[in-house]
């Protein structure tokens, strides 16, 4: 038998990676667009992250990844595959009753060398459909949680949201090389595990439909993507010396700056632009004249929720208008779905789930924390003392101002408290005025003191110090 074997060995399953590519797999976050987990989970389990991936935006799961805590509840994970590709059977038909193989769901097996079995990577994309789960119930994906969408109302806003249609996945007259040989597909497959031929990935992706490439396919990967999808993909920044409501040709300091290319590198230069220009701006504060500072991660978070969230059937491109006091953000396209004012800050919808799942595979992408980039802009401003950032809807636009207004000053605000308390502690104050250093909060409230604005209370011991009005 065995010379027959060293005759006719038996060919190795699975797709050959690397031990880095390995490493890659064992240390892939789990969030909105991916999970790992072991591979003695049960499929009817895991069909619910299947079932959150395709109702939501897509996702890649990893099956045969275990997880090992070690002191001090740090977790490690580890390889630990499948021991043969039978095995793997049982999770491939139970999410095949529910999302049969297409070019929806898609799976492999990674095998590595010194690694023991096989990983089943399953590929799953935003369906048209509502895709159930084995207990018959669907999920959406919300970060690393897939929740359960019971209630009538959950279903009818489900049912709502796979209904609308995204213009991401036209197709362009254009040769597909723009995208197939482009150095920036070359760049970005160096972070694809396993290691894939461009056309080949581009194809699996849905970013190429009859030999053209889609919209967000020439997005993502063209190096100029604006020469095929005109007056729809650019950013265009302005500056107008004013503090007035709206902008005019006599008060705007130089040409509108036009910010194009790939997704990616055109977010980058549209943050870096609107720092410079808004740097250069003089303000007057404490010690004099002083450049204007907004928090970048703010001028970051919503120009990047501009161009990922944008509708790109309107032919538009977005706006960033910096004026003396403020910057505006227009992008193309009202909210979404049921995403609305009240709730944008909690709820969320890709309109572009391809670009939106992509892009967050880029190194350092701009989209890093997914859900959560809206609120890291809010709380940044109030970390500095500004308004927090307004968001209005126009009539096919939404437009986000950052307004350089700060909040009360620090010293107004403990003033203010004590119109209707008798007293303030250090730890109050800070939480008041959204100061987290005790040492600086101290400094505040003892300046305030030799100025006779406010005074200690008598008696009051080290560590318990308050402070009152002065006292006539």
């Amino acid at each position: 038998m065995s010379e027959y074997l060293e005759l006719f060995p038996v060919p190795e399953v699975g797709i050959a990676i690397s031990e880095d590519q390995a490493d890659l797999v064992t240390q892939v976050e789990e969030g909105q667009f991916s999970e790992a987990k072991g591979r003695h989970i049960s499929p009817s389990k895991l069909s619910r992250t299947v079932s959150a991936f395709a109702n939501t935006d897509g996702g890649d799961l990893y099956i045969g990844i275990s997880e090992q805590i070690l002191g001090g509840n740090v977790k490690k994970r580890l390889w630990d595959g499948f021991p043969d590709a039978e095995a793997a059977n049982g999770h491939l038909q139970c999410f095949e009753k529910h999302l049969p193989l297409g070019k929806d769901f898609q799976h492999e097996l990674f095998r590595c060398p010194n690694h023991h079995g096989l990983v089943l990577h399953v590929q799953v994309s935003r369906t048209q459909n509502i895709v159930k789960a084995s207990d018959g119930i669907p999920y959406i994906r919300r970060s690393a949680q897939n929740l359960p969408q019971t209630t009538p109302d959950e279903l009818k806003r489900l049912e709502f949201i796979k209904g609308v249609s995204s213009f991401e996945g036209n197709t362009v007259n254009a040769p597909k090389e723009l995208i197939t040989e482009s150095a920036i597909i070359n760049d970005f497959l160096k972070y694809v595990v396993p290691n894939a031929e461009a056309e080949i990935w581009l194809k699996k992706q849905a970013l190429i439909s009859n030999e053209m490439p889609t919209v967000a396919g020439l997005l993502l990967f063209s190096e100029e993507p604006q020469a095929q999808i005109p007056k729809r993909c650019g950013i265009k920044v302005y500056r107008y010396e004013t503090q007035e409501a709206e902008g005019f040709r006599d008060v705007l300091t130089f040409i509108p700056i036009t910010v194009e290319g790939c997704l990616y590198e055109q977010i980058k230069k549209a943050v870096q632009v609107t720092i410079e220009e808004t740097e250069k701006i003089p303000h007057m504060g404490p010690t004099g004249l002083e450049k204007i500072t907004y928090p970048h991660e703010t001028l970051h978070e919503i120009i990047t929720n501009a161009v990922i969230h944008r509708d790109y059937s309107i032919a538009d491109d977005v706006h960033v208008r910096i004026f003396d006091n403020r910057i505006e953000i227009q992008s193309p396209g009202r909210l979404p779905a049921h995403v609305t004012i009240k709730n944008i800050r909690k709820e969320r919808f890709a309109r572009n789930g391809a670009i939106v799942r992509l892009l967050n595979k880029f190194p350092n992408p701009p989209n890093r924390d997914v859900g959560e980039g809206l609120n890291t802009a809010f709380e940044k401003m109030t970390q500095l003392g500004l308004k927090e950032p307004q968001i209005e809807e126009l009539d096919s636009d939404l437009l986000v101002t950052i307004r350089h207004e700060p909040l009360a000053s620090p010293e107004q605000t403990i003033k203010n408290y004590l119109e209707n308390h008798d007293t303030i502690k250090n730890k109050v104050a800070r939480d008041i005025t959204h100061i987290r250093d005790s040492d600086k909060m101290k400094r505040i409230l003892s300046k305030m003191a030799d100025s006779d604005e406010i005074e200690a209370v008598p008696g009051a011991k080290f560590g318990g110090m308050k402070y009152r009005k002065k006292q006539k």
